[in-house]
């Protein structure tokens, strides 16, 4: 029954990408299977799936196989994509499943292929007799054959969109949609909102730092606090002397920029050298002259 049902479904071809993604999928998951098997042998002697890796990953290979392929017609990336392989050597164009010999030739051409490069190498790589330089150089002829044939495959796929690898192409299998795609409706509001706030927070970036924010923020606190009215007379100066302009202490070596404010010298020396347009940031006055002040106050008038 269910062939039957099979058989009346109708072809619907796969998009370039879709096929991409479900290739990419699938070495993702072998990856994923061969790092979970080799974390348990972590606390074996190192050293201990070397002489084996080839065998073991053909292994896992071939249970992965099993449930794919042989059972589904599909991998497990095309399966979580909606997409299966059907066989392309039949004459009608209804969905044909993929024959037995179809898929014991993927198994052979995917898991036995690897298998053989990896092991072929790892025997003939340390021979040094005639014979064998002879089998390694045959066989590295072949494989630079076949990954030249997969590109030329690769290249004829995107033209064309059908036979994403070189093993479909010989074998006559082709990936179709299980089920007909619905058209959906898909807002971009979402990702329009992610797309603007990237942008702008990647012009803030740029922006930043040409601005110079502490001159901007002393400038804004000498709006925001405007001091008028201030006298020239040695009390108003000495009132004013018990604490820097710019980093609020006792002030250090006591200068004045020409204003009734008083500055550390090495606050306002390094300023001033940071920004030669550097003004005050309680009264917003330029650096006319740095001198030193001229009155004497002692420590001992912070408490008066």
């Amino acid at each position: 029954m269910a062939s039957s049902i099979g058989n009346e479904k109708s072809v619907n071809p796969v998009l370039r990408i879709s096929q991409l993604d479900a290739l990419e999928l699938n070495k993702a998951l072998e990856q994923l299977v061969w790092s979970q098997f080799t974390s348990c042998f972590h606390g074996f002697k190192p050293g201990v799936l070397a002489h084996f890796e080839p065998e073991v990953k053909a292994f896992l290979c071939l249970i992965l196989w099993k449930f794919t392929i042989y059972s589904k017609n599909a991998t497990v990336g095309q399966a979580i994509l909606n997409i299966q392989y059907k066989n392309n050597l039949s004459q009608t164009e209804k969905y044909q499943p993929l024959s037995k010999h179809q898929k014991l030739w993927y198994l052979i051409f995917t898991v036995g292929g690897r298998w053989l490069e990896e092991r072929c190498y790892d025997l003939f790589s340390n021979r040094q007799q005639q014979t064998f330089c002879k089998i390694r150089s045959y066989i590295s002829l072949g494989s630079g054959l076949l990954k030249l044939c997969g590109l030329l495959n690769f290249l004829i796929f995107l033209r064309k969109g059908s036979f994403a690898t070189l093993t479909e192409r010989i074998l006559g299998i082709r990936s179709v949609f299980c089920e007909p795609q619905s058209a959906r409706q898909i807002g971009f509001e979402y990702m329009n909102r992610e797309l603007l706030w990237h942008g702008f927070a990647e012009f803030l970036i740029y922006l930043l730092p040409l601005i110079n924010v502490q001159k901007l923020k002393l400038k804004i606190s000498s709006w925001c606090l405007p001091i008028a009215g201030l006298s020239n007379s040695e009390n108003t100066l000495a009132a004013h002397c018990r604490e820097c302009s710019l980093c609020g202490e006792w002030p250090t070596m006591p200068h004045t920029i020409g204003c009734p404010h008083v500055f550390c010298y090495y606050c306002i020396k390094s300023n001033f050298l940071f920004d030669m347009y550097f003004t005050c940031p309680k009264c917003g006055s330029e650096v006319h002259n740095l001198q030193p002040l001229k009155y004497k106050i002692e420590m001992t008038e912070l408490h008066v």
